[in-house]
């Protein structure tokens, strides 16, 4: 883009300017265009992934080991980039909206992860202690089950026999507040969906940002 706009203001220019003149006023445009462009491309997209679900389905270390699921049920590692300037806490949910319950199915949700974290290593969401303070994990539609362990940990995927695969959406939030719970007014027992509507709507403007990815699984 760069060397065109050089090309360009040499064309119309060189006829009518001075060359020292012509040289001033190519550069400064150049100079104006990188500093317009550049901060923007600097920043970089935010950005989720996960190393264990780069083949983009799940493995059965990964898979629930209840309801006629035989996994393991360990939560997968994430890692995140370029998280929005003024991120103050981040907050994950993972859905598959393929479930036949006609809101679809939420597996896993995790609030109030301080804005430094950069990922969560495979095995985080098996156990409230693992997580970066002063994140804690939220009620999934796995409560009470026992199905993973506590509430509030990760509950891998059990579609239904014979389903076609199901996608599971892994969605992490940049916000503009410490904590979710207490800028929101929500109970922290509050549903996945609740935090859901909070997260995309209710926080207006204080949402930065979002970064998603999906895996998928059938059986």
């Amino acid at each position: 883009m760069i060397p065109t706009l050089n090309k360009l203001l040499h064309t119309s220019l060189q006829r009518s300017l001075h060359p020292s003149l012509h040289q001033r006023l190519a550069q400064a445009a150049v100079l104006a265009l990188a500093t317009a462009v550049l901060p923007a491309a600097a920043q970089g997209t935010f950005t989720l992934e996960s190393p264990d679900l780069a083949s983009g389905s799940f493995g059965n270390d990964f898979v629930l080991g209840a309801f006629g699921c035989k996994g393991m049920n360990v939560s997968p590692a994430l890692v995140w980039r370029n998280v929005p300037a003024g991120t103050k806490s981040l907050a994950l949910q993972v859905h598959d909206p393929d479930a036949p319950t006609g809101a679809g199915f939420w597996h896993w949700a995790i609030y109030n992860l301080p804005a430094s974290a950069t990922g969560l290593p495979r095995g985080a969401g098996n156990a409230a202690a693992t997580l970066p303070a002063p994140a804690f994990g939220g009620n999934t539609d796995f409560m009470d089950t026992g199905a993973t362990g506590a509430n509030g940990n990760w509950g891998g995927p059990c579609p239904p026999e014979g389903d076609k695969p199901h996608r599971y959406n892994f969605t992490l939030y940049a916000l503009a507040v410490d904590d979710v719970i207490a800028a929101a007014g929500v109970p922290r027992t509050g549903s996945a969906a609740l935090l859901s509507f909070v997260l995309n709507k209710g926080l207006g403007d204080k949402l930065l940002g979002k970064a998603t990815f999906t895996a998928t699984y059938g059986r």
